[in-house]
């Protein structure tokens, strides 16, 4: 069973910064892609940041100059840091990874989220 455990979520001013942390139960190699997604009050989950097996990433336009995916492979973690944070980023954030099956479908792992409050 693979899990991804989350962590670094917490209150925050606007301006300040947080670091989100997933760690995988297994290497992230394994993974076709891994990355952060965020689910704010009636809203829908949209995707934050991506990073693709081989190495490209993608970024939400919301989020674009203000946060950054990485990875410490050895430690099968990925990071988001997140710099000049908003009041709008204020939500759960969860972990996703996902793997490319046999019959070429994809299947995702999830975190089980971590809160961002922004708030003065």
């Amino acid at each position: 069973q693979v899990q991804l455990v989350e962590s670094g979520g917490g209150l925050v001013q606007p301006g300040g910064s947080l670091r989100l942390s997933c760690a995988a139960s297994r290497s992230i190699f394994s993974f076709h892609r891994m990355g952060w997604y965020r689910q704010a009050p009636g809203k829908q989950r949209e995707l934050v940041a991506r990073r693709i097996s081989g190495g490209r990433t993608n970024y939400a336009d919301s989020v674009k100059g203000r946060f950054t995916i990485s990875t410490d492979n050895a430690k099968n973690t990925v990071y988001l840091q997140m710099n000049s944070l908003k009041f709008e980023d204020t939500a759960v954030y969860y972990c996703n990874g996902d793997v490319l099956l046999s019959d070429q479908t994809i299947y995702d792992y999830w975190g089980q989220g971590t809160q961002v409050t922004v708030s003065s």
